[in-house]
């Protein structure tokens, strides 16, 4: 009979530890539950230490924290029909975990689903150009998207990032004879443009030296000081023709000074002489001197 009550006893404290260790749950503090009593909802519980009803209680545990989602790579076809292959990562919370439970069966799964299709339909509608130097403006456009499809599951997409986009390796070579040939075009219009300015900087000087004339042979002067300080080259210096006129005009004049002097020289000798050789009388006849015997004089 005793023996029978101690069997009782253990059996019925093992059944109070079992409905106790049943009805009895500890969330932590990025948990919440969600209570079904009886196949409906009562709501949702945590954190901390909770009790349910043992056999008519059941409680699903939900996570709030931000749930990293790898998108597998994608391959699309570009506005431009280039084809590539495309990988993101999308970040997500859950922020309604009751109707993360009752409205969506696998909230991992169907985020992942609508996170590549959606992926695949947005950089389909862009050209390559677009999707390789805007990708801050496309990320945006997919989160609103992705955050717009899953916010009726309760879930709050935070983050979508497009992580590396892959193109055939003879679009790389197209894409690098582009760059290139954009370089040597910008070179290009860079080195006309400093032509120009150039020009137009010489002409101010032109405008400068040609109020006097004398400024350009400085000029010169100034420009063979610079250079005949290496004195192992040999240098040609172009004589500007301003100085060859400015000399031929200089000589010109004094020779024609010399030839004038000569003349009037000349004329003083041969009047002299024909004072010398006139009769003394009143009926002398006067000598005429012409042309013929200046030049004979003159020899």
């Amino acid at each position: 009979m005793i023996l029978a009550i101690v069997i009782v006893l253990a059996c019925v404290v093992v059944t109070v530890l079992a409905l106790a260790s049943a009805s009895v749950r500890v969330l932590r503090e990025y948990e919440r539950g969600v209570v079904f009593r009886l196949g409906r909802v009562t709501g949702q519980r945590g954190p901390g230490l909770i009790f349910l009803l043992p056999a008519v209680d059941r409680m699903v545990r939900v996570s709030l924290r931000t749930v990293t989602l790898k998108v597998p790579a994608q391959d699309i076809i570009t506005r431009d029909n280039v084809p590539a292959r495309v990988t993101a990562v999308a970040y997500y919370r859950i922020i309604d975990p009751t109707r993360s439970v009752i409205e969506i069966e696998n909230v991992l799964a169907a985020t992942s689903q609508i996170a590549q299709t959606t992926l695949r339909s947005v950089l389909g509608k862009v050209e390559l150009d677009t999707l390789l130097s805007e990708r801050e403006r496309l990320n945006e456009h997919l989160q609103q998207i992705i955050d717009d499809q899953t916010e009726p599951w309760g879930v709050k997409v935070t983050t979508v990032e497009i992580k590396d986009v892959e193109i055939p390796e003879r679009m790389q070579h197209a894409i690098a004879r582009q760059a290139e040939a954009e370089r040597e075009r910008r070179a290009k219009i860079i080195n006309a443009e400093g032509e120009f300015q150039a020009a137009a900087r010489l002409n101010d000087a032109a405008d400068v030296i040609s109020r006097n004339p004398v400024t350009i042979q400085l000029r010169y002067l100034q420009t063979l000081i610079e250079v005949s300080g290496n004195q192992a080259s040999t240098i040609v210096f172009p004589l500007p023709i301003d100085v060859l006129k400015s000399l031929a005009t200089n000589a010109q004049g004094r020779r024609a000074a010399t030839e004038g002097a000569e003349a009037e020289r000349l004329d003083e000798a041969l009047a002299a002489a024909r004072a010398a050789l006139q009769p003394p009388t009143g009926d002398r006849q006067q000598l005429e001197f012409g042309p013929e015997s200046r030049a004979a004089f003159t020899e």
